[in-house]
């Protein structure tokens, strides 16, 4: 289809077998950017960034800290290293962002892992003091923006109630529309449904994976959807989230298959 699309996935930090899978099925996708949640320094993940970047694709790989997790950012399109990253300073490569050129002007490309947490009083200020840094380093939305990932928050009227939610935590997801300008893509196109990224042990679903537009990209939204077959196939233990905007990219790269990319070479 025409347009400019994404998808967001956390991989979960797979092994190298698992990214093996991974990359089987995200190079058969046909989204042009990629914004992959929940990395770390490991060799599943490498395997994933150098078998993109052998491809040719642009790879917006930070590597965390060890035992620290991030994001990686994979496009078919050229891009441009975006500011967030140098805005942040506490557990920085939970955020990732890159600039594309589209057929509309430039779009910036940001994808988060925002911390989970437990009852610890220590797991609680972790996660409340990246939010509230990654909400200052935001800012407000003065170039048109996409914010994909795994916020690991949802929305204050999330179906079904979880009243283990902190108020800080909704008033992040309100805040990314009435502070940030930034609309939820899937809850614009789909006002009364109800669908789940993450689905617990007791059956009960979490819609924890977002995507984000600034208003002005609003009336660009061509689709928004949730996409659960790397969950049900437990490539991972969530779905994916995909999302398509009417205008397009313009500046696509040279790219091969991955998969092949990674394959060693044959004798005949």
């Amino acid at each position: 289809m025409p347009g400019l699309s994404l998808i967001t996935l956390n991989i979960a930090n797979p092994s190298v077998d698992r990214a093996a899978k991974q990359l089987e099925w995200l190079a058969a996708r046909p989204e042009e950017i990629l914004v992959l949640t929940e990395t770390k320094a490991s060799d599943g993940c490498r395997h994933l960034a150098d078998a993109f970047r052998t491809a040719g694709y642009s790879v917006s790989y930070p590597e965390p800290q060890p035992g620290e997790y991030g994001v990686m950012i994979v496009s078919k399109l050229a891009t441009q290293p975006d500011q967030i990253n140098d805005a942040l300073t506490y557990l920085p490569t939970r955020a990732a962002g890159v600039v594309v050129t589209t057929d509309r002007g430039p779009v910036r490309v940001l994808g988060a892992y925002v911390p989970s947490r437990d009852a610890s009083p220590e797991k609680v200020e972790r996660k409340r003091r990246w939010l509230a840094e990654f909400s200052t380093a935001l800012g407000t939305a003065q170039t048109p923006a996409l914010f994909l990932g795994d916020l690991n928050v949802l929305e204050p009227d999330h179906n079904p109630h979880y009243s283990f939610f902190q108020r800080f935590e909704y008033d992040f997801y309100r805040a990314l529309t009435d502070q940030h300008g930034l609309l939820d893509a899937y809850r614009h196109l789909n006002p009364e449904d109800i669908d789940h990224s993450w689905v617990g042990r007791t059956g009960d679903g979490y819609r924890y994976d977002h995507a984000h537009c600034t208003k002005d990209l609003a009336a660009e939204l061509a689709g928004c959807r949730y996409v659960h077959e790397p969950r049900l196939t437990r490539l991972s233990d969530h779905s994916a989230l995909t999302v398509r905007l009417t205008r397009s990219g313009t500046s696509p790269l040279l790219t091969s298959d991955p998969v092949e990319a990674t394959s060693p070479p044959t004798l005949f």
